[in-house]
């Protein structure tokens, strides 16, 4: 069976570095697709891409790339 060269490439990953660990994701992802890939709500973290925070209104916006070096923080509630 031959591939094309869309499967081929929504099957490609990333490497990162994400909260000090190595991890792979799909090629392609925003902030806000790799969050919810990530089984996280956007609204409830904040991110550091390459040592500057990410605006919340642009993850939709923001490429995940091959190298990037996340840290991701999630907002915890009590008192």
């Amino acid at each position: 069976m031959t591939r094309t060269a869309a499967q081929t490439a929504s099957d490609a990953s990333i490497r990162v570095t994400l909260n000090g660990e190595a991890r792979e994701l799909p090629a392609g992802l925003s902030l806000s697709a790799m969050l919810t890939h990530l089984g996280l709500d956007p609204r409830k973290v904040a991110v550091e891409r390459n040592l500057e925070i990410a605006p919340r209104s642009a993850y939709g916006q923001i490429a995940v790339e091959d190298g990037d070096r996340l840290e991701i923080v999630q907002f915890v509630g009590g008192g």
